[in-house]
């Protein structure tokens, strides 16, 4: 049957019919022919165009798959990276745009026979990240063109500097902070009820590794000696008080000889000064003194 002129309703109601998209299987690539039904793929398969291209392609048929699969990519790719750019978008949504341009390369003449397994390949290939999930397979485009790597590297130096001056600042404010406080401590804090100084901070009790044991001692501090002298007597008094003899009732007849012998302290025509003595010492040379004072009174 004749094709239908140009002009012609039967032409237009043609061109209309093929306006939209039609069934994938029924695409021949390699004649770049659309059929609209089964009938009309098995017809354009048997007729010698379509039959002379394929000894064509058969010639080299890995080649021409080849070339077939590169330009899908690149097509795939180039509506990724300007519709998308780097967003994490899903991948039949990025395919169903593609499709839409009827004269766009189609995936039965590629080596990849679904969408999933193109999709594994741009992520094994590196161009794009690429993670499955519930809703299906998700892709974002991976930016290696030389800009994109420069101004990730002016990002990066930028943000270098923004951290440094911020570890500036900081040092700063801590430098300020310590000038202050010793400021605070030299000139003292004025507060309530004290008198410019700074008020004591309550600590508690500790005990630091260093520290030396406290000792008590009971025994007596020699003191400075007195003005006052006393008379020297023939009575010895130990150092601790509380290991003092008892007092001894002296002899009547060897203290009259005593007394009528003169001391030698008088012959010499000089006095000896005491021996320093404790408030305690003194205390207990005292008492003696007066029981013996007691006693000679009785016994005259």
């Amino acid at each position: 049957m004749p094709r239908a002129e140009v002009g012609t309703p039967k032409y237009l109601a043609n061109k209309m019919k093929s306006k939209g998209l039609q069934r994938l299987r029924w695409y021949c690539q390699v004649c770049q022919k659309q059929c609209r039904d089964d009938n009309g793929f098995k017809c354009h398969v048997q007729s010698e165009s379509h039959l002379r291209q394929m000894l064509v392609v058969g010639e080299n048929a890995g080649r021409h798959i080849a070339d077939f699969s590169g330009q899908f990519q690149h097509d795939f790719v180039q509506l990724l990276s300007r519709r998308f750019g780097t967003k994490r978008v899903k991948a039949n949504t990025v395919y169903q745009e593609f499709i839409q341009d009827k004269h766009h390369q189609h995936m039965n003449s590629t080596r990849w026979v679904t969408l999933t397994e193109f999709v594994k390949h741009l992520g094994r290939t590196g161009v794009a990240r690429v993670d499955e999930t519930e809703k299906g397979w998700f892709i974002a485009w991976i930016d290696n063109s030389p800009k994109a790597l420069e101004k990730q590297e002016a990002a990066l130096k930028k943000e270098r500097l923004t951290m440094s001056d911020e570890q500036r600042e900081r040092s700063l404010i801590t430098e300020q902070i310590e000038r202050a406080k010793a400021e605070e401590e030299e000139q003292g804090v004025s507060g309530p009820g004290s008198s410019g100084s700074p008020l004591p901070v309550e600590e508690g009790l500790k005990r630091g590794e260093g520290t030396e044991k406290v000792v008590l001692s009971f025994s007596a501090k020699p003191v400075a000696p007195t003005t006052t002298t006393t008379p020297s007597i023939g009575l010895k008094l130990d150092a601790n008080p509380l290991k003092a003899k008892p007092f001894k009732r002296p002899n009547i007849f060897k203290t009259s000889t005593s007394n009528s012998t003169p001391s030698t302290s008088t012959s010499s025509g000089a006095k000896r000064n005491p021996p320093p003595q404790s408030t305690a010492e003194r205390l207990i040379f005292e008492d003696q003194e007066r029981k013996r004072r007691k006693m000679e009174r009785e016994a005259a």
